[in-house]
């Protein structure tokens, strides 16, 4: 296996702002803590192909609600490389746990942003059953996966990111 990429925390100061930005509720006193306690993505198996992502904080969505999850994380890829996100297969197939933008794309580029390349994720619990999705801080919500892509032989793309969620099309 090639070794492409690196999962890193991303700056307390960036953390601190996004998390109390997301969970007001929350002192910055407390997002500190949360912050020291961050886990890096990990695979939980040799075979596994997914990094599997920690939520910082403890959540409950009931069917229908939706929470954006700042994760602490970013990752430094080699340039024709993607990390593509998707929720945790049991969550998905126990509770329909949806990423609202269906997958998760961070380019390798994003790393680089003014926001140091912070890797969010927005969950809904879709579940059409009734059921309530608790999960605690450190539990797993969703696995990132590293793939190569390719690209056009006419291509000419030159223009830079800085940003995320739809950064690119401005």
């Amino acid at each position: 296996m090639r070794r492409i990429a690196k999962f890193e925390k991303v700056s307390e100061e960036r953390f601190l702002a996004d998390f109390t930005d997301a969970f007001p509720e929350y002192t910055r006193e407390q997002a500190g803590d949360i912050y020291e306690a961050l886990r890096l993505p990990e695979r939980a198996t040799r075979g596994s192909a997914g990094y599997d992502f920690f939520l910082p904080a403890a959540c409950c969505l009931k069917p229908g609600e939706t929470v954006k999850i700042p994760t602490g994380i970013r990752v430094r890829m080699e340039e024709d490389w993607v990390l593509q996100l998707y929720p945790r297969s049991g969550l998905g197939f126990k509770y329909r746990l949806q990423l609202n933008n269906t997958v998760g794309i961070i380019d390798s580029d994003y790393y680089y942003s003014d926001n140091e390349g912070h890797i969010f994720a927005r969950i809904t619990n879709d579940s059409n059953e009734g059921k309530v999705l608790s999960l605690n801080a450190g539990d797993g919500f969703m696995q990132g996966i590293l793939l190569p892509y390719g690209i056009t032989e006419d291509d000419s793309a030159e223009g830079t990111r800085n940003g995320g969620f739809g950064s690119t099309g401005r």
